[in-house]
């Protein structure tokens, strides 16, 4: 199966798709967090296993939309969408408090090597 390129045009038009469902993930994440704080890390409660779920099922919608959520401790939503830059398979990189894709990063660097993407592919 061919994996799908975004071009920043392409990834900006499923942002406000990808930050409600960002949103969601986020809330559930930090609820789900809380639990395990206070249970010490024991196993899930009900509540636990229900927002487990439901943020397993988010990610897969995300997902569905060509995008991958990368924030594990749910503190400001990362989601990054396979793209092509300059001949190399890269990620466009796009947080929670942006208001659109303006960075990417190699595949083996990850959010710490963002870059802004040139100007010319953002027109």
């Amino acid at each position: 199966m061919m994996k799908k390129y975004f071009t920043p045009q392409e990834a900006n038009k499923r942002l406000p798709l990808v930050k409600k469902i960002v949103s969601e993930i986020l809330d559930k994440g930090k609820k789900l967090r809380l639990i395990i704080e206070q249970n010490d890390g024991a196993d899930l409660s009900a509540d636990g296993l229900a927002l487990s779920e439901g943020i397993e099922e988010l990610m897969k919608e995300l997902e569905d939309l060509g995008g991958y959520y990368k924030d594990w401790n749910f503190e400001i939503g990362l989601v990054d969408f396979p793209a092509m830059i300059g001949g190399e398979e890269v990620f466009l990189c796009w947080r929670s408090d942006e208001k659109s894709v303006h960075w990417y990063h190699s595949m083996e660097e990850g959010y710490g090597g963002r870059t802004l993407i040139p100007e010319k592919l953002l027109v």
